[in-house]
């Protein structure tokens, strides 16, 4: 009877533990960062996607102009793809959290993130995410705005 079993059609392991993923719940905080860093690592806009809000606001001040810049969603979308397609490997590494507000709205957490483009064009970037989040209609968090407090 087993010669009939089909091996490119094999059944669904039932015993699979389902919190065991790469991809976390995001009803928590951790899982926001977990799959924050999920997404950078495998270079993942789909589940980037999902981590912003649709209103969501990215900000950073410019040091070589003097100012402050920020964009919406669609050009945050834009931008990361860029940074996912054009690169060959992404490192991020979240630190401790700095501050964060009492029903967790409000967080500001270090980080490290390693971009290679090549072997011989590596940038090492250092700084802290300033973020505001919100949850949705699914009870799950959404970042609402990143103020990157890097020096970069």
């Amino acid at each position: 009877m087993n010669s009939c079993v089909n091996p490119f059609a094999p059944k669904i392991d039932s015993n699979l533990d389902k919190g065991s993923g790469l991809i976390s719940d995001r009803s928590t905080i951790y899982g926001v960062f977990q799959n924050f860093q999920y997404a950078y690592t495998f270079k993942d806009t789909l589940i980037y996607s999902q981590l912003l809000d649709k209103n969501f606001i990215f900000s950073y001040r410019d040091y070589d102009l003097g100012v402050d810049e920020s964009w919406g969603r669609d050009d945050e979308m834009k931008v990361t793809n860029g940074l996912f397609q054009n690169s060959q490997r992404l490192d991020l590494i979240w630190n401790n959290i700095v501050s964060i507000t009492g029903d967790s709205t409000r967080i500001v957490r270090s980080f490290n993130l390693t971009v290679t483009f090549n072997p011989t064009d590596i940038i090492y970037i250092d700084g802290r995410v300033n973020l505001t989040l919100g949850k949705d209609s699914g009870n799950k968090w959404k970042i609402i705005r990143w103020v990157d407090e890097s020096n970069f």
